[in-house]
């Protein structure tokens, strides 16, 4: 008898927690990710990436998307322990004003809260999206969503809410991004972006005066008139310090086709005040056909987003614009869940397994931190495909490596590489060792460079295993290895 009542009564303290979040026990296997490593170049392998874990001071150049909490479609604490051992220096946060004023000038900034320590705990700093309306400041009730207002009350109210924010956070968030994707909207025109961006700019930098602005975060290409026309009217106004970069989101179907319209973003920009230059706030690829938000339409897989998000990267990287890859895990749209997590997802909000991407993203960036940075190098290559060549330089602007990768098409399935022929000019580097980011795999690099291959600088290599996504030819004490 007695033995039945403890056990109605441990059931009855249990049912409940019947539904509250439990981690998965269940590791799910990566079978992309082990494909991946199943083809592997046959050169000797001589070690592995060993994945540096964020510490909050280093890889400052990477940022990694945890958007949406704003809205509920991702529980944070189901996903932040992936968040550090990726090893960017930064992650992206929606800051939710309708989620942290629901009663008129009271702030709840609670559930911010945890998002905000739970990076800082993982050695990632948090940098804020300033964006999105409130519905209790609308006549109709509804959320103004990324549609900028006119009136006055509500400037008012947001530049409260602003203030609050900033004052909040001190020290812990250096980084605003003040509004997403504006060009996106009709409504949005270029004096009612300005007159936000001032007005919100002014109350940052009243408040933290040593924080980073951000604005923008463009989706039109990177419309260089409409962003001329904003910053125009700052400077007739004389506030053009109210920002220090252009934020931009970067969503083309081959990643390599953006370069050039970046490159004119950046000389739009700096043509207004040589001390404004440009970021990439928001990009990343689906992994299966998406019927809904960018580069929808198209048969991606698990295999095509990990080289695109890593184009993505090399790209960034060789025009020296800080980049944010989208998203960290699947997000839970109200129509849909959204496949471009490096971090697959499933409906009840769990993580499911570890994607190529977010393998891919953790040694990209274990290869390129602070500590290099890109320079101009010139190959020559018996092949019927465009190859991006990029230097690698570390802080004495030395030449460590060389960054190589088929640019021409959209990034494919593909997953056998070709062997190219191929000089590198002016790249007297020794030890050199063969790095795929994806599979972290380093490899000896001696059985494809040519006997005397070496002459006046310049490195010849029959052979070379070649792909559309990002290897490295890098002096191998440059790298971190298992």
């Amino acid at each position: 008898m007695k033995k039945l009542i403890l056990s109605i009564i441990s059931v009855a303290l249990i049912a409940p927690m019947a539904f509250a979040y439990i981690p998965p026990k269940t590791k799910h296997p990566e079978v992309s990710y082990n494909t991946f490593k199943m083809h592997h170049t046959m050169l000797p392998q001589v070690g592995k990436i060993a994945p540096r874990h964020a510490d909050g001071n280093t890889n400052l150049r990477w940022s990694v998307g945890c958007e949406t909490l704003d809205r509920d479609y991702a529980t944070f604490e189901a996903y932040k322990e992936f968040l550090g051992p990726l090893g960017v220096g930064w992650a992206r946060l929606q800051s939710g004003w309708a989620k942290c004023e629901k009663q008129k000038g009271v702030y709840d900034f609670k559930w911010l809260d945890e998002h905000v320590d739970g990076c800082i705990a993982q050695g990632v700093k948090p940098w804020l999206s300033l964006s999105y309306g409130n519905p209790i400041y609308s006549k109709d009730g509804v959320t103004l969503n990324s549609s900028i207002w006119t009136d006055e009350v509500t400037m008012e109210a947001w530049c409260n809410y602003v203030r609050a924010i900033v004052r909040h956070y001190g020290d812990k968030v250096q980084r605003y991004e003040v509004w997403n994707e504006p060009d996106g909207k009709k409504a949005n025109t270029p004096p009612v972006v300005a007159e936000l961006l001032i007005r919100t700019g002014e109350v940052i930098r009243k408040e933290n005066p040593k924080a980073e602005i951000l604005a923008f975060g463009l989706c039109k290409n990177y419309m260089c008139d409409y962003i001329a026309e904003v910053l125009e009217i700052l400077k007739k106004r004389k506030k053009l310090d109210v920002l220090d970069r252009v934020s931009f989101h970067v969503y083309f179907e081959n990643p390599d086709n953006a370069t050039e319209r970046i490159k004119a973003l950046r000389q739009t920009v700096q043509s207004f005040d040589k001390r404004l230059d440009i970021f990439q706030g928001e990009s990343g690829c689906p992994s299966t056909i998406e019927y809904g938000h960018a580069l929808k339409y198209k048969q991606w897989s698990e295999f095509s987003q990990v080289k695109w998000d890593l184009r993505r990267f090399a790209n960034d990287f060789t025009n020296n614009v800080p980049s944010s890859i989208f998203t960290l895990v699947d997000l839970q749209y109200p129509n849909m869940l959204q496949s471009f997590g490096l971090v697959r997802m499933n409906l009840l909000h769990q993580p499911m397994y570890k994607r190529p991407s977010y393998y891919g993203i953790q040694h990209f960036v274990s290869v390129l931190t602070d500590d290099f940075h890109a320079v101009e190098l010139k190959c020559e290559a018996y092949s019927n495909r465009e190859i991006k060549c990029v230097g690698i330089a570390n802080k004495d602007n030395e030449v460590v490596g060389a960054m190589l990768w088929y640019g021409d098409q959209t990034p494919t399935d593909q997953l056998d590489k070709d062997n190219v022929s191929m000089k590198i000019y002016d790249f007297d580097v020794e030890n050199l060792v063969y790095v795929e980011p994806i599979t972290g795999y380093v490899h000896d690099l001696r059985p494809v460079i040519t006997r005397g291959g070496k002459e006046g600088g310049n490195v010849r290599f029959s052979g070379l295993p070649m792909w559309d996504s990002p290897i490295f030819v890098i002096k191998k004490s440059a790298l971190k290895l298992k």
